[in-house]
């Protein structure tokens, strides 16, 4: 479905339509960054509300795009207390004395034919605990469901991809979960 989104805002986007990159709104209450580990081999499941964004969205160069996104550690939820306790906890996130994490774009690489269909490559520099690494996400973008075609006013993207919580120093409870940890953020914007 997503890929059939993206598909018909491909064809219905003139490259003339926007000439520059526009700055767009986070619609905060539609969007979450969502994460996957893996708890004593099953996966559980996690969510962080988006604190701030910068998003800057281009749609006839998308490579000339930039996303700089920073979520609320302490306001982060798993399905059981006991792992949002431990996820916040001072071996994993410390978010006592790291209150957020936040990524920001370095440059966006299209797949394929480089149009929307294809999707995108967003490499950036992600922070968690106080440490900065080079992460690379995978991104698709798309007009809300319920917009015209044409209408770019309100655009929805997705970004997924896995990060090694060790790299960032967020290494308690390695006997019960996992180091990687799966990535699936959702924002929707508008203009």
């Amino acid at each position: 479905m997503i890929k059939a989104l993206l598909t018909a805002l491909a064809l219905t986007l003139p490259a003339t339509v926007i000439a520059a990159p526009v700055a767009y709104a986070l619609e905060a209450a539609k969007s979450q960054v969502g994460f996957v580990f893996k708890l004593n081999n099953a996966d559980a499941k996690g969510s962080m509300p988006i604190k701030s964004s910068n998003i800057t969205i281009d749609t006839a160069a998308l490579q000339r795009s930039s996303v700089d996104v920073t979520v609320d550690v302490r306001r982060a939820r798993t399905g059981f207390i006991f792992a949002t306790e431990a996820l916040k906890g001072a071996s994993v996130l410390n978010a006592r004395k790291f209150g957020t994490i936040r990524f920001v774009s370095t440059r966006i690489r299209l797949n394929g034919a480089g149009n929307l269909a294809d999707g995108a490559k967003i490499d950036g520099n992600l922070t968690i605990r106080g440490v900065t690494r080079p992460v690379t996400l995978n991104a698709a973008l798309f007009r809300q469901r319920g917009t015209e075609a044409g209408d770019l006013s309100k655009l929805s993207f997705r970004l997924n991809g896995t990060v090694s919580r060790s790299a960032f120093g967020a290494t308690g409870y390695g006997d019960l979960v996992d180091d990687t940890i799966r990535l699936d953020i959702v924002a929707r914007v508008k203009s």
